[in-house]
């Protein structure tokens, strides 16, 4: 399936309801779970991923398959280690070529039952649950940051707590600053100093928590408003002080001339001019999720940038960096990176754009996404296999009809 983007007749003037954040609804499902379900969650994420998390932990059945979802496949194996069950974890053919290894290594060492159900360090896994003993742990700072969210989870129902040791750089802190944010509003004990991480054993007293919508949902349309002169966007439900790292965007994009104002419980983004601020230079460590967005932003706004920390983008839902690279290639923009994905940067240079390109979406949701302001600059964009989106943002090509874009169906073999 395909489908072709056009841009609206006039100047983009968008109010939005943004997603729920399908990171803070994921991580409250486990919390809630470990809790004995007894919490109350306002507004949980509506996206494939938090579905996947839901059904996996009310299923009856031995084997749970989360498909593509990453998140549920870190989170799950450590949630189930600790419990007195037996299940089976698997997934999609491409979760079956994303590495668990040093998860599943560090789950043994405090205690855990896990067996690889086909290949060495990878899905799917075999667990038969117990109680964990917990204790003190060392692991690498720079894997990702939801195998060391997903140990600190469950340190609070194992016996003796836990004593998490970063060794070296750490990538995402944001998100594992999310998941202790979270763990001690509903009632953890935790403590962060230096690369040493204490959680104390006890249990959670959750009891009625909202969700506030998604800052990674947002990067979309903060693309939108630069590439737009004179656009208006108005989110709702944004947090100004926010648990998710991605917030970031506020300051991202006021270095390239956009003004945020928050007003109750929406924020107002407009353009207050053109800046080129010469080469755009981020560590994009904390926020890995929004490089996507923001390296089709700049190459359509002709800002050349230097990314870094971008090594964990080679094993998501595809390899973003490669992914990146041939997509834009067909736009006419040649980006360049390292064999380890450590940078990503593009330096104004081009080539030839295909007449009519066709954006592949390598089954990642932020790939379709993050390629649709394009269709401001060209006049449109045709995207393919689309709903792709169902992952984080179920309602997003409904948005973009909601406020003047034109989204159409294209026949097959067009």
């Amino acid at each position: 399936m395909k489908i072709k983007v056009t841009r609206p007749d006039t100047v983009l003037n968008a109010h939005v309801n943004l997603p729920a954040s399908k990171s803070i609804s994921n991580r409250l499902l486990i919390i809630d779970a470990l809790a004995g379900n007894v919490g109350e969650i306002e507004n949980l994420s509506d996206s494939d991923d938090t579905r996947v998390m839901i059904d996996a932990l009310q299923s009856g059945n031995k084997t749970r398959d989360v498909g593509h979802a990453g998140t549920s496949m870190r989170f799950l194996t450590a949630y189930y280690s600790g419990r007195n069950e037996q299940v089976t974890i698997t997934g999609s053919d491409r979760m079956k070529e994303r590495p668990i290894g040093p998860l599943v290594d560090a789950l043994r060492w405090l205690g855990a039952n896990i067996i690889y159900g086909d290949k060495e360090g990878y899905p799917p896994l075999k667990i038969k649950g117990r109680t964990l003993q917990g204790g003190e742990i060392r692991i690498s700072g720079d894997i990702s940051s939801q195998f060391i969210s997903a140990l600190l989870m469950i340190a609070p129902v194992m016996k003796n707590g836990l004593v998490l040791k970063l060794v070296g750089e750490i990538v995402s802190a944001s998100y594992i600053k999310m998941t202790l944010g979270l763990m001690s509003e509903c009632g953890a004990t935790t403590n962060w100093q230096g690369n040493t991480i204490t959680v104390a054993p006890g249990e959670y007293t959750i009891t009625k928590i909202r969700v506030e919508s998604d800052w990674s949902a947002a990067s979309y349309w903060y693309a939108m408003g630069l590439l737009e002169d004179h656009g208006r966007l108005q989110l709702s439900y944004l947090n100004n002080i926010s648990l998710q790292g991605d917030s970031v965007l506020v300051n991202i994009f006021h270095g390239l001339g956009l003004i945020s104002e928050f007003n109750g419980q929406t924020l107002t983004i407009s353009k207050l001019a053109n800046i080129h601020p010469g080469q755009f230079k981020f560590n994009f460590a904390d926020s890995p999720d929004i490089v996507q967005t923001m390296a089709v932003a700049l190459c359509m706004a002709a800002v050349p940038f230097r990314f870094t920390g971008t090594q964990t983008l080679k094993i998501k839902e595809t390899d973003r960096i490669l992914a990146l690279q041939t997509e834009m290639k067909k736009l006419g923009y040649i980006l360049e990176s390292d064999e380890r994905g450590t940078f990503l940067s593009w330096n104004k240079k081009r080539c030839t754009p295909e007449r009519e390109p066709v954006i592949d979406t390598y089954h990642d949701h932020r790939m379709a996404m993050a390629f649709v302001p394009v269709a401001l600059v060209n006049g449109s964009i045709i995207i393919r296999d689309p709903m792709v989106v169902t992952k984080s943002y179920p309602g997003f090509w409904n948005d973009l009809k909601n406020n003047g874009f034109v989204v159409e169906e294209l026949p097959e073999g067009s």
